[in-house]
């Protein structure tokens, strides 16, 4: 489940400004949303969502649990008569690792909270202090568990290409959210914005950046690996947004920046494959239907590519299991992406 009626806080409740941070232009918005205009909103969803069980309110903005008590109750309440059988299954809040405990959890759960993300955003000590994000991983670990033994549904945040880090310290990010076996996870590749403090580092030429191709490399290999475990990722990259145009420096960002990703994740596997059967340079792969344009590639990049090695590859879609034992140099890939 990760369909959401989304709201955002933005800054409310974060003791910290991190040094990529600038959340009233990620988000859009500097208003705090009225209650009366969550209620509205939830009213209105229930009336299009034709599985509304299916959906869960969310308060997204990366500190709610650190907002005041009275606060995030009094947001809490303002939609509890929006959750019941009939209507939306519960509620999906993200905060920081640092704003979980007993106490937060005895209150989320009386408000019929679902779902909780925590943002980790790293997994390595340095990188976390050099960027300020005022909690270690050990944090990370403890509200991780608690939160799993209390019954929430666990997501986690990683971002890659945080100033202090690189592809492998990303991997052992990946590897140790892996290890806390959240049900869902977001990954979001740094953007440099205006008015941060990484962006005065950026400008100042302290902070040096991989490549967009690395970081789509990067990514694909992650949303493999995270498939692998069986952990789903709800989110790659950050979503399109006007204010992130506006005011990034630097980054990566692209609408289609999981698409990019994906397609590379059906590269890998298919030259994977090819590489154990050199007997031939011509191939047919079978995937699904709905995934037909992430393994050709935008503008056909994989065809071009195993084209410019002088292999042949044909890309067919299916939306059944079987496939013809008769067709030679096939191979399945069919939902093995879970992409």
């Amino acid at each position: 489940m990760h369909n959401n009626i989304s709201f955002f806080i933005p800054h409310l409740g974060c003791p910290h400004c991190c040094s990529f941070c600038s959340q009233k232009k990620i988000s859009g918005t500097e208003e705090i949303p009225s209650y009366e205009k969550i209620r509205k909103t939830c009213k209105e969803a229930l009336e299009y969502i034709k599985n509304p069980q299916d959906t869960e309110i969310a308060f997204f903005g990366g500190s709610f649990t650190a907002l005041p008590e009275n606060q995030m109750i009094e947001f809490l309440e303002c939609v509890q008569d929006f959750i019941s059988e009939d209507k939306f299954f519960g509620i999906r809040v993200s905060t920081r690792p640092d704003a979980i405990d007993e106490h937060i959890c005895d209150i989320l759960e009386k408000y019929h909270v679902t779902s909780v993300e925590l943002g980790a955003q790293s997994m390595n000590d340095e990188v976390l202090l050099m960027n300020e994000r005022g909690h270690n991983s050990k944090q990370v670990e403890d509200a991780a568990k608690l939160l799993k033994n209390r019954g929430f549904s666990l997501g986690l945040q990683m971002m890659t290409g945080l100033w202090g880090s690189d592809a492998e310290k990303d991997v052992e990010t990946a590897i140790k959210i892996a290890e806390l076996e959240p049900e869902t996870v977001r990954i979001y590749p740094t953007v440099v914005l205006e008015n941060t403090k990484l962006g005065e580092i950026f400008k100042d030429g302290k902070y040096k950046m991989m490549s967009f191709e690395e970081m789509t490399e990067l990514c694909g290999r992650l949303l493999q690996f995270f498939d692998e475990k069986n952990i789903k990722v709800i989110k790659c990259g950050l979503h399109a947004e006007k204010g992130v145009e506006e005011n990034m420096i630097a980054g990566y960002y692209h609408p289609a920046f999981r698409e990019i990703c994906e397609s590379l994740v059906f590269r890998n596997k298919m030259e994977e494959f090819i590489k154990n059967h050199r007997e031939t340079n011509e191939f047919t792969f079978y995937v699904d239907r709905k995934n037909v344009s992430k393994a050709v590639g935008q503008k056909k990049s994989n065809i071009n590519y195993f084209g410019s090695q002088n292999v042949k590859i044909k890309i067919k879609g299916t939306e059944s299991e079987k496939l013809s034992a008769e067709e030679s140099n096939v191979f399945k890939i069919v939902g093995a992406t879970g992409i």
